[in-house]
């Protein structure tokens, strides 16, 4: 399908119109005017063509000429990752892994977590942003910052449950060993500081398989994009 040269994010296709913000970035930055084409996309994995009927700043309507839909991937991708001190970093993370394709992220406070106040809203907005530069058609779901405690003890639905950590482990393998493609996955990625042993035996506990990213000591953020990364290549 052709693509225009702008692209919109927006929640309902049918509805025809843009978010207030959506609206005024293509009014008042990109000079956009009726009869002009954009392209849309819902984050569900839709695409569109739409004519703009009204250019108004605080409501841009459309009309749909042509859409497509893609399907979703038959395995689904979910890491829960400490948010990092600095939040470009964070932001650098939540970039890379919609350009690669990621089903849900949960940010989450352990021990040594630096970070343990979210702007979730902004996290989101930041992913809109990344999903409409990337091409990739599907967002994923951001959860609101939890506790570890709370996450593990609730991942009963996941067919697959890793944590990948620092400490000296005999029964952690690399997680492209590990990993079943043909199977839903959740990957658990610490702070800095690493989890706690504490923490890496409650997670063992409740069917979390312990898993290494690689030889080297990785970032946080890196060790998140890896871990997404890993799982397309044997996909």
């Amino acid at each position: 399908m052709y693509t225009a040269k702008h692209t919109f994010f927006c929640q309902s296709l049918d509805g025809g119109i843009l978010s207030e913000e959506e609206s005024n970035h293509a009014v008042r930055v990109l000079r956009l005017q009726e009869g002009n084409t954009i392209t849309l996309i819902d984050g569900k994995g839709q695409t569109a063509l739409g004519e703009i009927t009204v250019a108004n700043k605080k409501q841009l309507h459309f009309n749909i000429t042509e859409r497509q839909q893609l399907p979703a991937r038959p395995n689904q991708i979910h890491i829960a990752i400490a948010p990092t001190k600095n939040m470009d970093r964070f932001s650098f993370f939540i970039e890379k892994v919609i350009e690669i394709g990621i089903d849900r992220i949960t940010p989450i406070i352990t021990v040594n977590s630096e970070r343990k106040v979210l702007n979730e809203e902004k996290v989101r907005k930041n992913a809109i942003s990344a999903l409409k530069q990337s091409g990739n058609l599907f967002l994923p779901k951001i959860d609101d910052l939890t506790t570890f405690k709370e996450f593990i003890s609730d991942q009963s639905n996941h067919n697959q449950r890793f944590i990948a950590h620092c400490d000296s482990d005999t029964d952690k393998i690399e997680l492209k060993q590990a990993v079943d493609p043909k199977k839903n996955v959740v990957i658990l990625i610490g702070p800095e500081g690493d989890f706690t042993l504490e923490e890496i035996n409650l997670a063992k506990q409740n069917k979390f398989n312990p898993v290494s990213l690689g030889e080297s000591r990785l970032r946080t953020e890196t060790a998140g994009i890896v871990a997404c990364h890993t799982v397309h290549l044997i996909s």
